[in-house]
């Protein structure tokens, strides 16, 4: 009788286990499945914009009334910006694409400088039009590679998990034919950018540069050293180890771990082994911290990172995930370009998120000049149905990514909180940013 007992309750068991297994199973496809349908649609939408960009670029270029050529370099700029951001969603980050982002970039630049600008009294300069021109093959030749690779991508079922796979793991063997038809994109780049800066295309400032960074290369007992420092209770064997490729405008090294129910990774710089970005993803539990809280762990947060004169600017509330902003201070002037964002988890402190890339691409460039308006003269400058609660001093980067010393002034409007940049040496309205407040919640009465 017992021995049936027995057998009974193994059987359960096994059967048990396949169940579950097998949901896993099923979990672990979905959710692949849903990341290589966004991989595809991504690329598809990527192929989609550059094709019409290079349409939109042909068409200005055979314009003769400034009426029309506004609107049109309006519309060149909203293309660049959706392909900017197709490129963002694709596995990319370990494969050297700077070139065809820093095109793209360029073209978005220039068409919105352009469309702002009153082209009566400033028509386009015979080298901006030779730009055009020159942007006008840059385009048609990304547009033609990407077909190819659309091509194949349609012919041969190829799949966007197995590039990153093949990227993360630095695999040479396989059919990496995406991956080999992206570095032809970018090799057909080469020799456009001098062309671009002569006639005045191009003003994107090297703006994540990190040669300045001091100390030595980081090998891969370095890596996994600072990253366990950074994780807490991971075994060294849990780490992945990988190295950027050459000639990315950002040289790392990220160390990756998968856990049961915790996985994440870190880039930090190679020079130095400074953290540049971490993530940390799992499941966040009913919120157990104030806001308030978080913020003096977040600071704990950047404290590790040895920086010094960072203040906390903006803080936010999504769900139960604290988001915090640090700007470089001196002077009670505040250095916009020099920030540190940081993520921590409302149950119970954690950080899920750091991003230093702007804080250590950009030294901190201090300013030595007065602003030539006053506070008042500034404050003038500001919709009279704002309310000023604060004001500071304040440097930022204009699209035309000059730096300049603006007053910083926190205004409200009924429920809206906003911060507005006056330029503090003439007055202009150089930004507005509407600030967040923590997300409304919706329940759902699903009974």
């Amino acid at each position: 009788m017992f021995r049936w007992i027995t057998i009974s309750l193994l059987a359960i068991t096994i059967v048990g286990l396949a169940v579950f297994g097998y949901k896993e199973h099923q979990d672990k496809n979905a959710i692949l499945i849903q990341a290589e349908n966004s991989y595809q649609r991504a690329f598809h939408e990527l192929t989609s914009d550059v094709d019409t960009l290079h349409d939109k670029i042909g068409a200005t270029l055979a314009m003769n009334t400034r009426k029309q050529l506004s609107p049109q370099m309006a519309e060149i700029w909203r293309l660049t910006s959706e392909a900017s951001s197709d490129v963002g969603q694709l596995p990319l980050t370990l494969l050297p694409f700077n070139k065809t982002e820093e095109f793209l970039f360029d073209i978005g630049d220039f068409a919105y400088n352009t469309a702002i600008r009153d082209l009566d009294k400033e028509p386009l300069s015979e080298d901006e039009i030779a730009g055009l021109e020159a942007l006008y093959k840059q385009s048609g030749d990304i547009r033609n590679e990407l077909r190819e690779v659309q091509n194949m991508v349609l012919e041969d079922n190829l799949r966007w998990m197995d590039v990153e796979l093949a990227l993360a793991t630095n695999e040479e063997t396989g059919d990496n034919t995406i991956i080999n038809g992206f570095k032809t994109v970018e090799k057909s780049m080469d020799g456009f950018q001098q062309t671009n800066s002569e006639n005045g295309i191009s003003s994107r400032p090297d703006e994540k540069d990190l040669s300045h960074l001091k100390g030595e290369e980081i090998n891969k007992e370095d890596a996994i050293e600072i990253a366990q420092n950074w994780f807490g209770k991971v075994e060294p064997d849990e780490f992945t180890i990988t190295k950027s490729g050459k000639g990315a405008d950002i040289p790392t090294v990220t160390a990756a771990f998968n856990e049961d129910e915790r996985n994440g990774y870190m880039d930090m710089s190679k020079q130095g082994g400074y953290p540049l970005t971490v993530m940390v993803a799992r499941d966040v539990d009913d919120t157990q911290i104030s806001l308030n809280e978080a913020s003096k762990k977040a600071a704990t947060y950047v404290d590790k990172l040895e920086l010094k004169n960072m203040e906390m600017v903006e803080s936010n509330q999504y769900d139960n995930v604290g988001v915090f902003r640090f700007v470089y201070t001196k002077d009670d002037i505040r250095y916009y370009p020099s920030t540190v964002q940081v993520k921590v988890a409302l149950d119970n402190g954690e950080m899920l998120g750091l991003d230093a890339v702007e804080y250590y691409s950009r030294p901190n460039e201090e300013i030595n000049k007065q602003p030539a308006l006053s506070e008042d003269e500034a404050k003038e400058m500001i919709n009279p149905n704002l309310e000023v609660q604060e004001n500071y001093l304040a440097v930022i980067e204009n699209e035309a990514q000059e730096t300049i010393l603006c007053y910083e002034f926190l205004t409200t409007k009924g429920d809206e909180t906003y911060r507005i940049f006056i330029n503090a040496d003439d007055g202009t309205e150089e930004e507005v940013e509407t600030l967040k407040t923590s997300e409304q919640r919706y329940d759902m009465d699903v009974s």
